[in-house]
């Protein structure tokens, strides 16, 4: 199951999965964008269903996992990709309602999204969590408080999770993308060191994959990052 994914990193890795044999269900915010996503798979041959669902709020959520579970007969991967970079403001200058809303998505989204799914990896006696993070989380720059902010949060929560869901066989691991050029990127090349990678949603792919295919008592509490700074 992939949250956010209508589009970019989430619909890269959707499309991959599918073309692995897996069955996926993706789910998004917007029907429209989770149509091409579908359309994408079944054109390569792949299984997936669609489920429109907003991650903060947590009764989707739990509709979510229950049409996956009814669709396929459970669940072994979550992926916890939906997110937002927010307003881009300094601090100061931020507006109160968009700093909250950016925490919301991608902290508590997530948490709603991994609330939800833990008592269906449980019953299927092993699982894997995927929580999409950021190298912003141990780095600051103007304009990212709010971002930032929840992505530092973010590692922490799976850090505690992997911990609570070890003697279940669920592993609880991060990925870090680094830049991606996506709808949501607010961030020219010059602003990256030279070295860095500018990279396109499929990029992201063989780490998503590498994750999703280790075994059951593989790692857990480990944050994987594809970028090329410290």
């Amino acid at each position: 199951m992939i949250t956010g994914a209508g589009r970019g990193i989430g619909r890269a890795i959707a499309v991959a999965y599918a073309q692995a044999g897996a069955a996926v269900v993706c789910s998004a915010r917007k029907e429209g964008e989770l149509g091409v996503t579908l359309a994408l798979i079944e054109k390569a041959g792949g299984r997936a269903s669609i489920f429109t669902a907003d991650v903060v709020e947590h009764a989707q959520m739990l509709a979510l996992f229950d049409h996956a579970v009814a669709t396929y007969g459970g669940i072994d991967i979550v992926l916890a990709n939906a997110g937002t970079a927010g307003e881009g403001r300094k601090l100061q200058k931020s507006d109160p309602a968009q700093w909250r809303e950016t925490i919301e998505v991608n902290l508590v989204g997530a948490y709603n999204t991994v609330h939800a799914a833990i008592p269906h990896l449980r019953a299927r006696g092993a699982g894997k969590i995927i929580v999409t993070g950021s190298g912003s989380r141990h780095r600051a720059m103007p304009g990212l408080s709010a971002y930032a902010s929840s992505k530092s949060a973010l590692w922490m929560m799976a850090q505690v999770l992997a911990v609570e869901l070890e003697e279940f066989n669920i592993s609880v691991n991060e990925l870090i993308p680094g830049p991606v050029k996506t709808a949501m990127t607010r961030f020219g090349e010059q602003s990256f060191p030279p070295q860095e990678w500018i990279k396109e949603p499929e990029d992201v792919v063989p780490l998503a994959m590498f994750l999703a295919t280790q075994p059951d008592r593989g790692p857990t509490a480990q944050s994987y990052s594809l970028m090329r700074r410290a």
